[in-house]
């Protein structure tokens, strides 16, 4: 069942009757039909497209190619087809018709949803339901029913609200992931429902699939985070529909498959549209990534994985647009005269993203950096020279990640950690960073690069970096010089970063981030551990996230097991409550006995290391 052929696939669910074999045969013969068709329309123009001819010539010469003597045939065919996989659709995939769905809300929610009930005796109706917030449901029950929107409604959208609500109270009535707090899980849900009052087909996917309500509910009960998107972006409610899907979490290999596939039915010279499907597969993956996160079906590890893995692919695909834009336009780089480069550009991962940390929200630390040849020029009639080339082709992949679209920003971009900061080069040469990093890096540069990894671009030039990076960190160090800037620095972010007076509060709050023993603390040891002795042992300089690299320290015999185990868990334990704050939208501020021991831990290897 899992393989990739659609027709082996529905042969196998023939075989195992699972469908009957004339629906079988129907939905065969119809992707025959529509692939042939998708395969006629892009034959025609030699596009990447799916979409239907709207003039007469290229209708009658899709009607012919298809065999069919003139389009008014074809249409008629192509409806047909249609008509069936609608309907074979709806008998797999809508549990319920909308009859069973109806009957199944309590005539007592419909009554209170259309206002026929008393105020004392809706309230009484809510809290014999479990709400705890009976007053303020029925409140924005009535605000949303006197709205413009509802008041105005065309008699079918009205009935799919007015089937709608009551489903949905009674869903809540009956979960027992909202048994507690079902108030606050529906009043985070009806944003989402006020969202779509002039799209009804959403409320009809909500009243038709009674599995898509159910993991509304968990997910929105779960995490506040999750329905605000999904408030912002309704169009993810198709990612719900499947719960098999909905908690997978593929591998890179099939994220980039997936994302190639989904460029492919969007135009090739739409920009627009490229950028908004790109926005699309990472809120869908982001929802997927904090649907197994809050459900517990994957670690944190796990969640960190995905979210940076998600990044990759997307900068992946931004190099590749950006790149197709700029060489259209001005040919292609020289490496050596009249020796085009193969991209010879590679993105930088700092920070969150060079140590596969990526969090709900987080934004991309990057530097850009090339190996043309210098004082070359493109290939093409509007040539330009190599260094402005991959200048634009830098901003060219900030705009795809920053502008704001219908669906939002892709990624906030940090650009500051390249050579000379804000006021150096947007991309610099492999030789200019080396220079760079060798004569003029400051201290907290050089804690920077321990976390620094290629995340896209050419494989050549990714192994010259990884090359340099370990060179450069293996370098001898002045270890006392070196922590006493280590420890100034920690001290000048935590004036700059901790709120005032936190941990002398009553009781005393912990900043997870930047308070005295939290993960700042951890990640400026591993910093200096791995400056201070990587040119003895190389091992340390190989990896860019905090627990290998703690992993490489003990088996280099520098940190005791017991310590090195202490630092691990308090720093996973940070990062999941971190990451547990960030989709219920609060600040990572806990109370400080709830991680005590954890914080003790941290500050007398810190003590130890530091001083």
């Amino acid at each position: 069942m899992q393989q990739r052929r659609v027709q082996k696939v529905l042969d196998t669910l023939a075989a195992e009757n699972y469908m009957p074999a004339e629906a079988i045969k129907e939905l065969q013969q119809a992707y025959v039909f529509l692939r042939n068709t998708e395969h006629a329309i892009q034959v025609y123009r030699d596009q990447q497209t799916q979409e239907l001819p709207s003039e007469s010539l290229p209708q009658s010469i899709l009607a012919w190619v298809m065999g069919y003597t003139c389009w008014q045939d074809f249409s008629a065919a192509l409806q047909q087809h249609r008509d069936q996989v609608d309907f074979h659709f709806r008998q797999l995939i809508a549990a319920e018709d909308e009859q069973e769905a109806a009957d199944k809300s309590n005539g007592k929610w419909q009554a209170l949803w259309l206002g026929e009930l008393e105020s004392a005796d809706a309230i009484e109706t809510l809290e014999a339901g479990g709400h705890e917030a009976a007053d303020d449901v029925l409140k924005r029950l009535q605000h949303i029913r006197q709205q413009p929107a509802v008041v105005r409604m065309q008699a079918v959208a009205r009935e799919r609200l007015d089937d709608l609500i009551p489903m949905l109270l009674q869903a809540l009535t009956d979960s027992e992931v909202t048994s507690a707090m079902p108030s606050a899980a529906l009043l985070r849900i009806l944003p989402l429902i006020e969202a779509v009052l002039r799209r009804t087909a959403y409320l009809l996917l909500l009243v038709e699939n009674p599995g898509a309500l159910r993991q509304l509910i968990i997910l929105c009960a779960a995490s506040p985070w999750i329905a605000t998107q999904l408030a912002k972006h309704p169009v993810l409610l198709d990612e719900l529909l499947d719960t098999r899907t909905l908690y997978q979490v593929p591998d890179k290999q099939a994220l980039r498959d997936q994302l190639y596939q989904e460029m492919l039915r969007l135009p090739a010279d739409d920009l627009e549209a490229q950028m908004e499907g790109l926005r699309y597969f990472k809120m869908a993956h982001q929802l997927h990534v904090s649907a197994a996160e809050v459900t517990a079906k994957l670690p944190l590890m796990k969640v960190s994985d995905y979210l940076t893995i998600i990044a990759e692919v997307i900068l992946e695909r931004v190099l590749e647009l950006a790149w197709q834009d700029l060489t259209s336009r001005h040919g292609f780089p020289q490496k050596t005269a009249g020796v085009p480069c193969d991209k010879d550009f590679i993105v930088l991962g700092y920070g969150k993203m060079g140590g596969i940390e990526l969090g709900h929200g987080s934004d991309l630390d990057l530097v850009f950096i090339h190996n043309a040849g210098a004082n070359l020029a493109t290939d093409g009639a509007r040539s330009v020279d190599n260094g402005m080339f991959f200048a634009r082709l830098g901003q060219r992949m900030i705009h795809i990640l920053t502008a704001q679209t219908p669906s939002g920003m892709l990624y906030e971009v940090d650009m500051r950690l390249r050579p000379s900061g804000n006021s150096g080069l947007l991309v610099s040469s492999l030789q200019a960073f080396e220079n760079y990093q060798r004569t003029q890096a400051w201290t907290w540069e050089q804690q920077a690069l321990v976390r620094a990894r290629v995340v896209a671009g050419d494989v050549a030039l990714a192994e010259s970096f990884q090359r340099l990076r370990c060179d450069l960190l293996c370098q001898p160090r002045d270890e006392v010089a070196l922590k006493a800037e280590v420890v100034t620095m920690r001290q000048k972010m935590r004036d700059h970063l901790l709120p005032k007076d936190l941990e002398l509060a009553e009781p005393p709050i912990f900043h997870l981030k930047h308070g005295t023993g939290a993960i700042v603390d951890i990640e400026f040891m591993v910093q200096y551990a791995v400056l201070a002795w990587s040119h003895q042992y190389p091992a340390l300089a190989v990896y860019t996230d905090n627990i290998r690299i703690l992993e490489a320290l003990n088996s280099a015999g520098l940190f005791n097991a017991a310590e090195t185990e202490a630092l691990i868990d308090a720093y996973k334990a940070y990062r999941a409550h971190v990451h547990r704050l960030s989709l219920l939208q609060r600040p990572c501020e806990v109370p400080l006995a709830e991680f005590e021991q954890h914080r003790s831990a941290v500050i007398s290897k810190w003590l130890d290391l530091m001083y």
